[in-house]
């Protein structure tokens, strides 16, 4: 399963994007992301990852896990994780919404509110989205697919 993620709009404190699935002809949007701004430096908890190719797998320990299996019980087995991630441990894809709910992880969403002034900006129907993506790659997974994210800058800062 191929998942590509476009960023489209960095700001001083978050980062919008669109998550598609699929390549090519086939590739469709599917929701938004959002995720720390861009920094120089990395700066622990307030940096969003590198664009790059990395390949997401079910993480099964740690707070988040234990939280979602409990908010979950009927579908959670792991939390969605990104691999070697240069520089950075344990980006997981996961509910909220806004930059106060990640510290480098991916959020997901259904709808989107742009801030034109400072860049960024907010996602809502995190939740919904989560399940909805959460119950795709958990089939693809089950199917014995790889599931892997690119995530591309596309003319932002």
């Amino acid at each position: 399963m191929i998942l590509n993620l476009y960023r489209d709009n960095g700001g001083l404190e978050s980062t919008i994007g669109r998550l598609c699935i699929g390549e090519g002809i086939t590739e469709y949007h599917f929701c938004y992301t959002l995720e720390d701004q861009r920094q120089i430096e990395k700066v622990d908890g307030e940096t969003r990852i590198p664009a790059g190719t990395y390949e997401i797998k079910l993480r099964t320990v740690g707070g988040f896990t234990k939280r979602y299996e409990q908010r979950f019980p009927d579908m959670h087995r792991g939390m969605l994780w990104l691999q070697d991630v240069p520089v950075f441990e344990y980006i997981l894809i996961h509910i909220g919404n806004d930059d106060d709910d990640t510290a480098g992880c991916l959020l997901v969403g259904y709808s989107c509110n742009l801030d034109s002034r400072n860049g960024g900006g907010t996602i809502g129907r995190s939740t919904e989205a989560y399940k909805d993506l959460y119950k795709l790659v958990i089939e693809a997974m089950d199917k014995g697919e790889k599931v892997f994210i690119t995530i591309k800058d596309e003319g932002i800062k």
